[in-house]
Parts: structure tokens; sequence; C-alpha cells
């Protein structure tokens, strides 16, 4: 009867393994992206200059130290960039689980437990229990109810057959190293947010110098005004125009000194501290600007910019969850190795050799009916592999548009810069005139009025336009990749 049992256990057995791996080998669709549009190979219509400002550390590329200073806090106390750090450690965790799964798993177990089998099974046959005061008839037989004693060894281990296990170990290594690129995204962003509240503080700084100017100047010709009026030469409406001028200049102070408060709280908020005073260097008027910007090819952007690194490694980990998810289909082969002391009797559990007990059952096993859950998985991952696929696009997209941007900006303000430095030189001569016609009486009161206030709204658009120069300088430098650091050991 044995005999019969294992020669039908060895026919069905191969034929078990070919039925499975037939219903799960059927053929599954692999995933199609469209195809890209080509980089251009430059970021304007001349020849590019092969060198990028982003290739410059941000220590050396700002040249303020108060600016560096504050930058070196930031890094060190930021609370954004401490999470994007740890989003670094739960993906290096993940990759040890991942390690861990082309591994056996091996666990010590102590367990006892009992069992009372029906009369008509086949458990108790052939076994024999080494507790002697069971003897019947010289013969040692299993009790029942049957306890059971074990302390050993137990193990299980699946045999990757197919690259199930390596691919998902490949997407979670790509994880991790998106996560860095991840972190390195969050400080250039926080180097540039430093960059640009600090110059944006120094203009503010600047327009209170310019308002201050302008109040001093104003609130002498009230003074002068209201003589004339007292010797019949103005009118009170003269008196009031100027007045109201003088009372709007303070409003713009007041404004302009809210606009500082708020953007000092905004700046130490990013420094991971609470609202002090921040340290300022020289005025933006006297900050150098580079006397020429490069930006180098887009090969290079693609190289140094985070985000477009890191859409690169996350469509790097869906392609590997779509592999993983098509060897799911495949069956799997798993061994379950175990080795202790087995006895049904706890006081001779450890009389060895006779209480030694191993074996090894190896495990085929593969989907046939009810496969939704897999291709569900499927279909999970081969979307997340085209959504991958388009931010991985749009990065690329992004940054070109981002650089090209800049670019334009900074030589379009430039010539901006030069020309309202022309405006403010014109006006305030124009101040001058009209002053000295006034006192001459060439001129009304309205004239002065009005070439003050010409000249306080150059010279604030003046300061504004330098900001706005340092500004797009900052955000080309980061457009390209730049203040990010090396990537944390992995």
């Amino acid at each position: 009867m044995n005999r019969v049992i294992i020669q039908v256990r060895r026919h069905l057995l191969p034929a078990v393994a070919g039925l499975l791996l037939v219903s799960s080998c059927r053929s599954v669709e692999p995933v199609t992206l469209p195809r890209a549009a080509p980089v251009p190979a430059t970021f304007v219509s001349s020849a590019s200059d092969s060198s990028s400002i982003a290739d410059q550390p941000w220590r050396r590329f700002f040249a303020d130290p108060n600016l560096v200073s504050l930058i070196d806090s930031a890094l060190q106390a930021n609370p954004d960039l401490g999470i994007a750090i740890q989003r670094v450690e739960m993906a290096r965790a993940n990759v040890l689980v991942a390690r861990g799964a082309l591994l056996p798993t091996v666990n010590a177990v102590g367990s006892a437990g009992v069992d009372r089998f029906a009369d008509y099974t086949m458990n108790g046959i052939g076994n024999y229990d080494t507790n002697l005061s069971n003897n019947i008839e010289g013969k040692q037989r299993i009790p029942t109810p049957t306890p059971e004693f074990f302390l050993g060894l137990r193990s299980s281990w699946e045999i990757d057959l197919w690259g199930k296990l390596r691919n998902r170990r490949k997407a979670a290594v790509a994880r991790l190293l998106a996560s860095d690129k991840g972190r390195q995204l969050v400080q250039t962003s926080l180097v540039a947010q430093v960059a640009r509240l600090y110059y944006s503080l120094l203009a503010l700084d600047n327009e209170l110098v310019v308002l201050g100017k302008n109040r001093a100047l104003q609130e002498r010709a009230v003074e002068i005004i209201k003589i004339q009026k007292l010797g019949g030469r103005a009118t009170e409406l003269a008196v009031q125009q100027f007045t109201a001028q003088l009372l709007r200049t303070r409003s713009l102070q007041v404004e302009a000194q809210q606009r500082i408060v708020a953007t000092e709280n905004e700046l130490n908020r990013l420094l991971g501290r609470y609202p002090q005073t921040i340290t300022r260097g020289q005025p933006i008027g006297q900050q150098p600007l580079p006397q020429q910007v490069t930006a180098g090819i887009p090969a290079a952007m693609l190289l140094h910019r985070p985000d477009v690194q890191q859409a690169e490694r996350e469509l790097l980990a869906a392609r590997a969850d779509v592999d993983a998810a098509r060897a799911a289909f495949l069956p799997s082969l798993t061994l379950t190795p175990y080795l202790g002391l087995n006895s049904y009797n706890a006081s001779v559990l450890f009389n060895t050799p006779a209480s030694l007990a191993y074996g090894l059952l190896g495990g085929l096993a593969g989907p046939i009916l009810n496969r939704n859950v897999i291709k569900a998985d499927y279909r999970r991952s081969a979307a997340e592999q085209r959504e991958a696929y388009y931010n991985y696009q749009k990065a690329i997209q992004t940054g070109f548009q981002e650089v090209v941007t800049s670019l334009k900006g900074i030589d379009n303000y430039q010539r901006m810069h030069e020309l309202q430095e022309q405006e403010v030189l014109a006006l305030n001569k124009a101040v001058e005139i009209s002053n000295d016609l006034y006192g001459a009486s060439y001129a009304s009161y309205l004239e002065v009025i009005t070439a003050q206030r010409s000249v306080l709204e150059a010279e604030l658009n003046l300061t504004n336009t330098r900001r706005e120069q340092f500004l797009l300088l900052i955000d080309l430098y980061r457009a390209l990749g730049g203040g990010s650091t090396e990537s944390l050991p992995m």
C-alpha cells in the first residue's frame, strides 16, 4: 500500500508543478511608455558655456559672510531638512527588509501542546513514545490525548527562482537613493529660501533709507510752505497737499518696518529658532553681482538637479516593482527545515539522540484560481511606473523652464536697473529744478509735489529691481541644482 502511495506521489508532484507553471506563465502585457521629446542641446539659441554656476559650492557662491552664517544655521536646525533626513532613514530600513527577504529566516522555538486524534486517523500509525510508563505488551504506544514538546530551530526560505525578491530589493535601493535626492532637494530649496529672504531684508532696509531721505525733504518742504503761507505766497491748499504727501511717506515707513519684522521672523523660522534680530552685511546696492552668469548645458543640469535625479530613481523603483509583480504570477518554491528536540514526555526531552528530530519540507505554490489580487497588484505597479515616468518628464521640463526664465530675467533686469538708475538721476534733478522754480514763482506747488512723488517711486522701483536681480540669480542657482551637498552614506 505504501509503495502504491509513493508511486502515485512521484507521478503527481511533477504534474502539479507543471500545472502551476503553465497556469502561472500566462502572458502579462508589458508596460508601454510614450516616447519623450528630446531635450534641447542648449538653454538659449546661442552656444552655451560648458561650465555652470551650480558647480560652485554655496559657501563660495554667496559672498556675504552673514548670509553664509545664516545658511549654516539653517542646515543645522531646519525642521524640514530634519524630516527629510528621517525619510532617508526610513528608506534605509526598507532596504534592510528587502535584503532580509532573500535570506532564510531561522527562529528559536520552544513549544508545548496536546492533541486528541480521532480513531479513524493515521496520525499515530508507526510512531512510538519514549514514555516507558505507557508500555503495553512490550510496545511503546502513543497516549491519547497526545502531549508534544519541541525545543529547537525552525526555518523558512523562499528560493527566488524568478527574481521577484531581487526586484523588490532593487526597488527598495532605488527608493533609498530617491529619498536621499529628496533630502538634497529640500537642502537646495532651503539654501535658496534663506538667501531670498536675506536679500529681501536688505531691500527693505534700503526702502527705509529711501523713505527716510524723502521724509526729511518733505518735512523741510512743509516747513517752507507754511512760512510762505504766512507771507501770503501760498495757500492752505498747498499746505495740506504737502502735509498729505508727508503723511503718506510716513505710512510707507511704518509698512516697511512691519515687512521687515515679518521677513526676519520668517527667516528665523527657517533657521529653526525663535524671532530675533538678523545681522545684515553691506546694503543691497553695495552687494556684488557676478559679471557673467553661465548655466552650462541641459545635460549637466540633469546631473545636478536633485528633483530630476529623484524622479529618475523613482522611475527605476517603479520599473522594478512591475518586474516583481509579474514574477508573482509564477510559482514560488519555499523550503522549511527544522532541527531540535521532540518528545511526547517532557521528562525525556533532553535524552539525545533518541529525542533528536529534524526534517525538511519543500513546497511549490502558484496561483491558479482567484488571481485578482495579483492582477490588481500588477496593474497598480504598472500605473505607478507610468506616473513615475510622467513625473520624470515633468521634472526635466520644469527645470529647463526655470533655467531659461531666470537667464532671460537676469539680462532683462540688468537693463531695467541701468535705465532706472538714469531715471532716478533725472528725477532728482527735476526735484531740484522744481524747488528753484517754485521759489522764483515759475512753478506751482503741484509740480513740486509731483516731482518729489516721482523720485520716491523711482527710487523704490530701483530698490525692487536690485532685489529681483539677486532673486533671479538665486533662482538660477537653485534651478541648476546648486546648493546641495554629497549624498548620505548608504
